[in-house]
């Protein structure tokens, strides 16, 4: 059970952003900070991927609707990582069964995932592009020092990652009507570039029509 903590902190992040929780356990392990870390999370063409993902993130996930579309792609993707990155550190420790540790970490990755990917929603309903810089920062930075702490402190790391769990839970339900506002926007899109506009009428078309109304002479 010493590694659930730990388990249980990767998986949420992972549900934020995968790649820079990859990208961190690597560092941290390459550089000897840590000896939680498995080999396989260590390797040069590991953390090379991570990083371009990273900063392809990094980007999509500051501008608006892209992020969303962003988060679309990553629904499978982040609770897998989260639960492969959970399995591999129980598989190291060996305390735990890294089936169950897998079953953690893709769970809680899942749920943080669900939470990021609606306040998004929530968010691209204003106009203006600043507050999803704001807060994909804020994720980044939230990201990076959740797992810096849980490498040293896993139990009060996992206390907060529930705490803030739970807390985006709430507010997602608070945002609810945004959420709802922003489907109905994009389902609106979808129908107009669906909408093919009729073909401009020639002027020698209406004259035509006109000669086809008018009544014979006889």
């Amino acid at each position: 059970m010493s590694v659930l903590p730990l388990v249980f902190t990767c998986g949420w992040a992972s549900g934020i952003n995968a790649y820079a929780v990859v990208l961190l356990f690597g560092i941290f392990g390459a550089t000897g900070l840590t000896d939680e870390v498995p080999e396989s999370l260590q390797r040069t063409d590991v953390l090379i991927v991570a990083g371009v993902l990273f900063l392809c993130e990094a980007v999509a996930d500051k501008i608006p609707y892209a992020d969303s579309v962003w988060d679309s792609v990553h629904t499978v993707i982040r609770p897998v990582a989260g639960a492969v990155v959970a399995a591999l550190l129980a598989g190291e420790n060996g305390s735990l069964p890294e089936l169950a540790a897998g079953a953690v970490g893709g769970s809680a990755a899942l749920m943080s995932h669900l939470v990021k990917a609606g306040t998004r929603m929530a968010v691209n309903t204003s106009p203006e592009p600043f507050s999803n810089i704001a807060l994909s920062t804020a994720e980044d930075l939230g990201v990076a020092g959740i797992i810096s702490f849980a490498v040293f402190h896993p139990l009060a790391a996992a206390i907060i990652a529930g705490t803030l769990l739970l807390l985006g839970i709430a507010v997602l339900a608070f945002l609810a009507g945004r959420i709802r506002r922003f489907l109905r926007r994009r389902a609106q899109r979808r129908e107009g570039r669906d909408y093919r506009a009729p073909t401009p009428r020639r002027p020698s078309d209406e004259v035509a029509d006109s000669r086809a109304a008018q009544p014979p002479p006889w």
